[in-house]
């Protein structure tokens, strides 16, 4: 007989501990404390050291009082730091490389032609998302005032968002949302100068000698005419000199770039302070990136261009460990307009390193130079020069932003192989990219110099690379190789180290916008024709592959999958240029452990032979098809290629 098995007792389910909330606060206060004083310990010698040398003049005295207060502004920063970013503080001091991940995709916007505003951005993440952008720069959005913005970089308040864009908690409320979404977010920081409506210049202004002493104020001519012989101007035609007469209070101001926006005295600690207490409160709004403006302007010294001067780097060197200790998931991006061997030093060293990130202008506009020559020798240069620097170093780089096209090239190099002369080249570029010599593109200049032979260019990507004059003309065969030219360039964005930045509508081809000649408030300023307001219409068009807008749309997304599914386009691989067999080609490699990509862009109308000569298992990247010889290949007309060797 079967015997019957007792019943098994229900085990008493274990009570959790109650929480106890005032425990928690206690414990959660602690180690803030303890977080806090770990990063200052980390940093704190270095950042005196740095700071009393800045300011030797100073009395030790006030040098002392001084940094007591900027080491008081950086604990209260911290202590208004929301929650969530500080836990994302410690998940990117984890893994501090974050940025340089090749699954992030950048896009810049200015708020109002974007999306009227800020609200309206938030409402438009859903579309950000679905075109794989995962990292978004708002272009400036910090009050200034009309017809003295200068594009929004003369700021009359760091703490202030311009009212017909939203306020400061529709921002915050929007980096919320992004990072909620996974989407990293920067804004401009502009670290040189303020707008004349600043609350200091118009204290300054009215007379107050402390706030006169936050810019450069002269009575008279002797010392700005001292700095005259030495400092290059900015904007010769639009605002020549560097200073400018206040009529109303009788004195002079450093105007590096224009009358209404007043150069910043950092001979003044208090300036620094102020500005550092500024940078802490936008990472504290979420910016996970801070771009600093005009990086290589902001120390002034009389007998000296006032560029990339050594207490540049004390102070950059000085922002990044403050940002270290209040808010390290924030990076610091530098704008540095500059040659490369002015450009490096800004990265710092590895034990002392100053900005995470640098703009890669030189390659951009150098890609652009050789559009125009069908020439890719000068390119083959510039990334050399920029393959050859420590992995450490990254690169924002883009076909496009929001600024315009100058012609930083390496004359001396181009000169010296050539007998390429700076001045007429720049002509030519010019002129080729105005249609005064006859061509496709359609750009428009700025600041240009006739003394100095000199120009800027204007213009978005669709449009300089002929997307506007075949759609004008009708002509669909032009239209085609528009298209597949502008797809070429964001190929070759997309497979450079570093992250690549899409400016807002270039995902669908937007064109130039002329309706600002008719703006009494943009009118004189040129480069208003590439920030025209994003054709939301013209979206609704992007998974037709047989317009434009799918046609690019479509393209990019096909690549961007590429590159972030694949290791090789990370921050870790080698890579080299190589001759590909003609001048319009451009030969790239980059090598991974045993894996190797071949990339090849075709920057001619024509189509061009290639001969690879390579063995082993391939894949082409853009097909799908697996090789096992890779050896002659027709390049279409601004054609490309990346072909994949994975032994494994």
């Amino acid at each position: 007989m079967a015997v019957k098995k007792p019943a098994k007792k229900a085990k008493k389910a274990i009570p959790s501990p109650k929480s106890n909330p005032v425990v928690e606060v206690v414990e959660e206060a602690i180690r803030n404390a303890n977080e806090f004083e770990t990063r200052l310990e980390r940093h704190i010698g270095e950042l005196r050291w740095l700071f009393f040398e800045l300011y030797e003049n100073m009395a030790l005295e006030a040098r002392e009082e001084s940094f007591s207060e900027l080491l008081q502004r950086m604990r209260a920063a911290y202590d208004r730091r929301r929650d969530g970013l500080k836990e994302m503080d410690r998940k990117r001091e984890a893994n501090p490389g974050w940025y340089k991940d090749n699954k992030l995709l950048g896009m810049c916007l200015y708020v109002k032609p974007f999306a009227g505003n800020l609200k309206g951005v938030q409402n438009a993440l859903d579309y950000i998302q679905e075109s794989n952008v995962n990292y978004l720069h708002f272009m400036p959005l910090l009050d200034t005032v009309d017809g003295r913005s200068d594009g929004g970089y003369a700021v009359a308040d760091f703490r202030k968002v311009k009212p017909e864009l939203g306020t400061m908690q529709d921002l915050a409320e929007l980096t919320a949302d992004c990072h909620k979404r996974g989407i990293s977010c920067c804004m401009d920081f502009v670290m040189n100068h303020t707008s004349e409506d600043h609350e200091w210049a118009k204290r300054a202004r009215a007379g107050e000698k402390e706030y006169q002493d936050y810019y450069f104020f002269y009575d008279n001519w002797d010392i700005p005419n001292e700095y005259e012989k030495y400092v290059p101007q900015v904007f010769p035609t639009t605002a020549p000199g560097n200073f400018t007469w206040l009529e109303d209070c009788q004195k002079i101001v450093l105007t590096s770039f224009y009358p209404y926006q007043w150069d910043l005295n950092y001979w003044n600690p208090k300036v620094f302070i102020e500005m550092a207490d500024n940078m802490m409160f936008l990472s504290n709004e979420g910016m996970d990136v801070i771009r600093i403006d005009a990086v290589p302007y902001i120390w002034k010294q009389l007998g000296t261009d006032c560029r990339n001067l050594p207490q540049v780097h004390t102070i950059v060197r000085m922002c990044r460990m403050i940002c270290e200790v209040v808010c390290p998931g924030t990076i610091l991006l530098g704008e540095v307009v500059m040659a490369p061997e002015k450009l490096a030093p800004y990265f710092g060293t590895v034990d002392k390193p100053e900005c995470h990130m640098l703009y890669n202008a030189t390659t951009m506009c150098t890609m652009w130079s050789t559009v125009a020559t069908r020439d890719t020798r000068l390119l083959r240069h510039q990334m050399d020069a920029v393959n050859n620097l420590p992995k450490e170093y990254t690169f924002l780089n883009y076909v496009r932003c929001h600024d315009d096209i100058g012609w930083g090239l390496d004359y001396p190099w181009l000169a010296w192989n050539f007998g390429q002369q700076e001045v007429p080249h720049k002509k030519y570029l010019n002129d080729f990219f105005t249609n005064k010599i006859p061509s496709y593109a359609r750009g428009e200049l700025y600041n240009d110099d006739p003394r100095l032979g000199d120009a800027r260019l204007c213009g978005t990507t669709a449009s300089l690379v002929g997307i506007e004059a075949a759609e004008y003309e009708h002509d669909q065969h032009k239209l085609e190789l528009a298209t597949d030219f502008d797809l070429m360039l964001h190929a070759f964005l997309l497979g450079q180290t570093g992250l690549p930045i899409l400016y807002a509508g270039d995902e669908i081809g937007q064109l130039n916008d002329y309706g600002y000649h008719n703006d009494p408030l943009k009118w004189d300023d040129s480069r208003y024709i590439h920030r025209g307001n994003f054709k939301w219409d013209e979206v609704d068009l992007r998974h037709d592959v047989h317009t434009r807008q799918g046609k690019i749309y479509q393209g990019l997304l096909k690549l961007e999958n590429i590159r972030k599914s694949n290791p090789i386009f990370g921050p870790e691989s080698d890579m080299w240029t190589f001759w590909a067999g003609h001048e319009s080609l451009l030969g790239l490699k980059r090598k991974l452990s045993e894996q190797i990509l071949t990339a090849v862009y075709n920057f001619s109308e024509s189509p061009q032979h290639v001969s690879l000569e390579a063995y082993g298992p391939h894949i082409d990247l853009l097909t799908g098809e697996k090789l096992d010889i890779v050896g002659d290949w027709e390049l279409a007309p601004y054609g490309f290629l990346w072909i994949l060797y994975n032994p494994q």
